[in-house]
């Protein structure tokens, strides 16, 4: 029963725009009021961890592959919120790159590699934002947990860096009283049930493994940042303490050109978009694919909210299409089927008195280690959504072992079909359909990895709807999880329970895909909207593969054989496997874009808005070619992060791989030249370097657009040392360029741009001698066509930041 939100497009997304003015204004004009509105003085965001793998769960939630895009537009989130008096808590710091084991695996990496890609992000927003809080990772680094490591919180963030901001840990990441203690972390998350009670506290003091002294300073962090947040933002805490939710048409606006700006155009052969309905003679358009009207607007876990408003790619392009034709046709077929489980029944179930959704009565148990629960319920409610992921939301008198019962009615159909149900419990449970038994996920269970791996896998069952007839549909709950292959524990979910129901209609698969074929054949122009979802990416586990679900990549390959006019629209919030890349004359990648994503799609499509988004990490060919394919798994809880320094794009260019598409990469509907790249003199002072490079960027084309210029550095070739051949240290964006005009991108270059990290003396390098500065519109060989070199006559060491 979550109270509506916005949902902003996914991190990578975010990244997609390379600009950082805007992120700064998303931060302040949407983050900051939307926390304010939900009564909460803290965003626990952003995520600016490395993108290692795409196949990390949480992925989507960090900004990119790369230390310095991902710095720069978390220290603008950060400033934007901040300035919005709502404190950020910059996480998972640091190392927290993948899901599975996530609170044991123990990072294994060079203190380069540490310093140069995994905590430059963090140290970019300290430099450049000063977050008032931080937030320990799950993991181990280099062999100690990050919430009680000394050396990265003391050592580095508050002594090195100088920062004065808290340090809290991630929910339940707390896993010793003393060395947390110690180490310097200030706040145990959530509550102060577990680590930190009066008693263990007391007997730590007691047997010397802390001090009063040390307490004393972790106590003192957290009365600075609620003393700060109070005077900050006094209107949170002034108001009645009730979340509410809200909309405005600023808001909407400023929602919807944040998503069309991070979408970003793969391949336009023959300049098939934006759709023009009257030049290319258009008369009926076929939308296909999974995804084109479900609800996919955000990966899963944390990430996952209910949204004020949501609009489909489906709604979005047809409502952009009739927009500019109204007697366009536009047909529909799912075609494949994408999604990993069941879709939820939301919309699909109804109270007794009309109302989306059921009806929800929690019982007690005749004790608490009771299975049997008592004939009243404690408690009976309204219940919105068919995920129902309870956490702590359950009675406050209830027993520790309780009961929740489910009722609701689906609502009548419009002719008969086979529905099939499927159930997940995090706990256990029974669905009846009309009083008859259809799932049975009570008695003996297989464990999942839903509901942050408390979950069972989904357990499916079919009914024989009629058309007309409200079947009555009932679920029975418990909070206490059955035995299951391998594991006979009956233990109780007193963190994480929750029950999940979802249900669609049987259809044949040859059938479904058949349909979306003859409507391709019937189309003049097929837009194909396929991609993962929520459950595909989420918090709580990785993914195992590149590809798209089920027979999506067949779908989207027959699709462009049966019609060569073929947009496909994919949908993901890392990097995917495309086998059929080359066939196809369009691509046009959205990432999760949140409530405005058929509407900023749309845009895009149809020309309204020209696409200046950039990837912000590398689309491979295939797994194999990912940097930390072979080392991405926790083996016996470590992870080898064997890549090094070569992370995402400098991997590629390191070993001479071509990906499907670089780092950097993005089309647009009009075409830009550059000239004229100059570097100013080099400057020293007090401890760091200042150089200016400035390029011309023409608009060569026939429409307005935004171009994304970015700088790559190449260190001196003199070195000892082995360093990347290529790594993004600047980038602008130029904004609204019309045809025939030029302007001139200001890239500035400081200490961080030439720096290296000495392990031996423990300090930043810069070395005199010659470095190449690259300039481009990605970091493909064939886009950096402008390069020079820059003098350093002398080399400096620094430290701090």
């Amino acid at each position: 029963m979550s109270t509506p939100a916005k949902c902003l497009p996914s991190s990578t997304a975010m990244g997609a725009t390379f600009d950082t003015e805007l992120i700064e204004e998303i931060g302040l004009k949407l983050l900051a009021e939307e926390a304010k509105i939900k009564a909460a003085s803290i965003l626990l965001a952003p995520t600016c961890n490395i993108q290692r793998s795409p196949l990390g769960g949480r992925s989507f939630e960090s900004f990119s592959e790369d230390p310095y895009l991902s710095g720069m537009i978390a220290a603008a989130y950060v400033k934007g919120v901040q300035a919005g008096g709502i404190a950020t808590a910059i996480k998972h710091f640091v190392g927290n790159d993948k899901e599975n084991d996530r609170m044991a695996y123990d990072s294994i990496m060079s203190e380069r590699a540490l310093r140069e890609i995994y905590l430059m992000p963090f140290m970019l927003a300290e430099k450049f934002a000063q977050p008032w809080s931080f937030m320990t990772a799950y993991n181990r680094v280099n062999g100690t947990h990050v919430s009680e490591n000394p050396y990265i919180i003391r050592d580095i963030l508050r002594k090195e860096w100088g920062s004065d901001a808290l340090v809290m840990s991630d929910w339940f990441g707390v896993y010793s009283i003393d060395h947390a203690i110690n180490a310097g972390l200030d706040l145990e998350m959530p509550g102060t049930n577990k680590w930190r009670t009066l008693d263990l506290m007391n007997r730590s003091i007691q047997s010397r493994k802390i001090t009063a002294r040390t307490v004393k300073e972790r106590a003192r962090k957290v009365l600075e940042l609620t003393k700060r947040c109070a005077q900050e933002a006094p209107e949170v805490l002034d108001g009645d303490g009730v979340e509410r939710t809200r909309e405005s048409e600023a808001d909407s606006t400023l929602m919807q050109s944040l998503a069309a700006q991070a979408i970003v155009l793969l391949k336009n052969d023959g300049a098939l978009l934006p759709l023009r309905p009257k030049e290319q003679g258009l008369k009926k358009i076929a939308i296909v694919g999974g995804n084109a009207k479900a609800r996919v607007l955000s990966g899963g876990g944390s990430a996952a909210l209910k949204p004020s408003y949501f609009i489909s790619p489906y709604d979005g392009i047809v409502k952009a299409i009739h927009d500019i034709d109204s007697s366009i046709e536009v047909t529909y077929s799912e075609g494949a089927r994408t999604y990993r489980t069941t879709p939820t029944l939301d919309y699909d179930l109804v109270t007794e008195d009309g109302k989306p959704g059921w009806t929800g009565s929690w019982f007690a148990h005749e004790s608490d280690e009771s299975m049997t629960p008592l004939k009243e319920p404690l408690k009976t409610q309204y219940v919105d959504e068919t995920r129902i992921f309870v956490s702590t939301s359950y009675p406050k008198d209830i027993t520790k072992r309780w009961t929740l019962r489910l009722d609701g009615q689906l609502k009548p159909r419009d002719r008969d079909m086979l529905f099939e149900f499927g159930l997940i419990a995090s706990g256990r449970a029974k669905l009846f359909v009309d009083d008859q038994l259809v799932i049975d996920n009570w008695t003996k269970q297989r464990r999942g990895e839903f509901f942050f791996g408390c979950g069972t896998e989904e357990e499916y069952g079919r009914f024989s709807l009629k058309a007309g007839v409200s079947h009555k549909v009932h679920i029975e709950f418990c909070n206490v999880r059955a035995p299951a292959d391998g594991d006979p524990n009956e233990a109780v979910m007193d963190s994480n329970p929750g029950v999940q129901l979802g249900g669609a209609e049987v259809r044949d698969p040859d059938e479904l895909l058949d349909s979306a074929l003859q409507l391709a054949r019937e189309a003049d122009v097929v837009i194909a909207v396929v991609g993962l979802n929520a459950e595909w990416e989420s918090e709580g586990y990785d993914r195992t593969t590149l590809a798209l679900p089920g027979r999506t990549d067949e779908l989207v390959a027959k699709v462009r054989a049966a019609n060569p006019k073929t947009v496909v629209v994919t949908q993901s919030g890392s990097s995917i496997a495309m086998p059929w890349a080359d066939d196809v004359p369009a691509i046009v990648h959205s990432w999760y874009s949140g409530n405005a994503t058929g509407a900023a799609l749309g845009d895009v499509l149809t020309g309204k808005v020209n696409p200046s988004g950039r990837l912000s990490l590398t689309f491979p060919k295939k797994l194999e070619d990912v940097p930390s394919h072979g080392h991405f798994h926790s083996e016996h809880g470590k992870v080898q992060y064997g890549e090094d320094l070569f992370v995402g794009y400098k991997h590629y260019h390191h070993r001479g791989i071509s990906p499907l598409f670089h780092f950097g990469y993005g089309l647009s509907y009009t075409s830009f030249e550059y000239s004229n790249l100059e570097l100013s003199e080099p400057t020293y002072s007090s401890g760091d370097l200042s150089v200016t490079a400035t390029v011309t960027v023409t608009n060569t084309g026939s429409v307005a657009g935004a171009e994304v210029v970015q700088l790559y550095v190449s260190l001196p070739t003199t070195s000892e040392l082995t360093h990347p051949p290529l790594m993004l240290k600047a980038f602008a964006k130029l904004r609204d360029l019309s045809p025939g005009t030029s302007a001139t991108a200001a890239l500035k270059l400081d200490k961080y741009a030439v720096s290296y990290w000495e392990e031996r003396i423990a300090r930043w390098v810069v070395e005199s001698g010659e470095y190449i500065i690259r300039v481009g519109r990605s970091s493909a060989p064939e886009d950096l066509k402008l390069q020079t070199k820059l003098v350093l006559k002398k080399g400096f060491e620094w430290n701090g930041v």
